[in-house]
């Protein structure tokens, strides 16, 4: 790990800076007011008495001794956004159920389930348990909540666990892992940052920025909440006592100019460990040599958090980058305002040629699940065009658009992507005429294996 690059102080027109850009942030909306604040705060203390509830009675029904029942525990951790405190207004939270030993993953999606179906506060209750991360989303009082679960091989759960300890990991399957990693990444992160309110600031203006160009979600193969928050946190180690002002523009210098990828963003030096799980290592794995634009996250088992992306997103990433570097410098020059900053990508003028991506499904329950999984399988379809020689750029737009009238009539609900392409030049070629039918084709077919799977 290198040391500081700048121990310098902030001066007088830092302050002045960064004020601004609050002001410009607040204008778009970012913060939230006490009072939804606040009300977060009911959501999830009642939210973790109901798990506290529900995991002494399960206690009891497993005829577990009186005096154990009384002390098994059980909290809720938030993790994300919301645990990093640069969450936006009306933004879900995420959040993880921690159990004792005597829960089982199928007691949460049983009996829990059924305790919060019974809650007149709770709406939107469904269970994925497929997923990688199995989760129940539901909305608790007009907030939205991804809850998570873990078991951990301790008979009690108590309220100052510390969940950054390695040795909670330990006899645990890989799906309580994966449901832990969010909450130990992000404690982890916190606690490597010089200064979190410099930290959250800056992480605040880069999330905001990231939005309006349209290349915030690992999903689609550009960077997620995990990735921004590494790339921001190194920033504030390379210069420990700037602030947010000064936070962006470095960010976007070392990100675009200086650093030299694939060479990895680590937040600390990959440690040891004696509990032989799995993780990003380069010199090991074959697979990990090919990630272009690796963000290693800071909690063992330590991963590549880029791992969908492309080199197409990349180079769309790379390259508004370049443009916030050029953006930043002219706004601390004086020459321009934080609002150019922010402006959206006009997405539909910067291409001259786009396929769209349409879902269709005849009831909305259907429909919910549907998108889903075509939204999960879109960096698949990326990768395949990019490896059509002709294809230099695959780019993705993350929003989804409802379909017209006419195709609602015809199929019910209907949602749309619309992927940007550009096409490289072929010498000595005045036209190329590029035939995508098979890919097209063969990513149509990964939905009808599936399809066909899932009826066998």
């Amino acid at each position: 790990m290198t040391s500081p690059i700048s121990l310098a102080p902030p001066k007088h027109i830092d302050c002045i800076h960064t004020q601004k850009l609050v002001e410009a942030m607040k204008a778009s909306g970012v913060f939230e007011d006490e009072e939804e604040l606040n009300h977060r705060l009911v959501v999830l203390v009642k939210l973790n008495n109901l798990v506290k509830e529900w995991i002494s009675e399960l206690g009891e029904s497993k005829n577990l001794p009186t005096s154990a029942v009384a002390n098994v525990g059980g909290k809720i951790f938030t993790f994300g956004s919301y645990r990093l405190g640069v969450h936006t207004k009306g933004a879900d939270i995420d959040a993880l159920c921690v159990a004792p030993r005597h829960v089982e993953r199928w007691d949460f999606f049983q009996s829990f389930f059924e305790k919060l179906k019974h809650q007149e506060e709770i709406k939107n209750l469904r269970a994925v348990e497929d997923a990688c991360v199995p989760v129940v989303k539901f909305e608790f009082d007009g907030i939205e909540i991804g809850l998570m679960f873990a078991r951990l091989s301790m008979p009690t759960v108590s309220d100052n666990l510390d969940l950054r300890d390695d040795l909670h990991l330990r006899s645990l399957d890989r799906r309580c892992i994966r449901s832990l990693n969010g909450c130990r990444v992000t404690d982890e992160i916190l606690h490597l940052v010089p200064n979190k309110e410099n930290f959250r600031l800056t992480l605040r203006a880069i999330k905001l920025w990231a939005k309006r160009c349209g290349i915030c979600s690992n999903m689609l193969g550009f960077l997620g909440w995990v990735s921004w928050a590494v790339l921001v946190a190194r920033t504030c180690q390379l210069c420990p006592n700037a602030l947010a002002s000064t936070l962006v523009n470095k960010f976007f210098l070392f990100f675009f100019s200086k650093w030299e990828w694939p060479k990895p963003v680590l937040l600390k030096q990959h440690e040891e460990s004696n509990l032989n799980l799995p993780v990003w290592d380069p010199r090991v794995n074959a697979s990990d040599r090919y990630h272009v634009m690796p963000v290693s996250t800071p909690a063992y088992p330590q991963q590549s958090s880029t791992y969908n992306m492309s080199t197409s997103t990349r180079a769309v990433m790379v390259e508004e980058f370049k443009h916030g570097l050029a953006v930043t410098k002219e706004i601390l020059q004086g020459k321009s305002d934080w609002s150019k900053l922010f402006e959206p990508l006009n997405f539909f003028q910067k291409y001259k040629h786009y396929i769209v991506l349409t879902a269709r499904a005849s009831t909305e329950e259907h429909h919910l699940e549907w998108i889903g999984l075509v939204k999960s399988k879109i960096c698949v379809l990326v990768g395949n065009l990019e490896r059509n020689e002709i294809i230099s750029i695959a780019h993705v737009k993350p929003q989804s658009f409802p379909g017209n009238l006419e195709l609602c009539k015809q199929s019910g609900y209907v949602s749309m992507w619309f992927l940007g392409i550009v096409f490289r030049k072929v010498e000595n070629a005045e036209s190329v005429n590029v035939d995508l039918t098979y890919v097209i084709q063969s990513f149509k077919d990964t939905f009808t294996a599936r399809l066909t799977t899932s009826m066998c």
